[in-house]
């Protein structure tokens, strides 16, 4: 029997927060990297969604760590003011300017190559 909408995108977020909770401390990675890895190449605006009610996850779940393709904080209104998710960052050795990462690609964690 096929799923309904809704468990079928419980499914997407718990596998979202699973793959998120596997980033190491000082490493970063992108919403798109995660929607590929997940066999959804098209749903980086979802990963994104799920991050931003992960929240009432009871586990911790580093959203901070994930950021868009060109390295920018798209969801740092999302951290409860406007600087938490560059100090999480920056705690975690990643350089930050005008809310984008500027060691990007030398931080970049590719969950593709990572988690062969």
């Amino acid at each position: 029997m096929p799923y309904k909408k809704e468990e079928r995108t419980n499914d997407f977020f718990s596998n979202v927060y699973e793959v998120t909770k596997l980033i190491p401390f000082g490493r970063i990675t992108s919403y798109g990297a995660i929607a590929r890895y997940l066999g959804s190449g098209r749903s980086a605006r979802m990963v994104g969604w799920a991050l931003n009610v992960c929240h009432n996850n009871n586990d911790f779940i580093p959203a901070h760590r994930v950021v868009n393709r060109k390295g920018l904080l798209t969801g740092k209104h999302h951290f409860g003011n406007s600087s938490t998710m560059a100090q999480l960052l920056e705690n975690e050795g990643i350089i930050i300017g005008d809310d984008k990462i500027i060691n990007f690609s030398e931080r970049f964690w590719d969950p593709i190559t990572e988690l062969q």
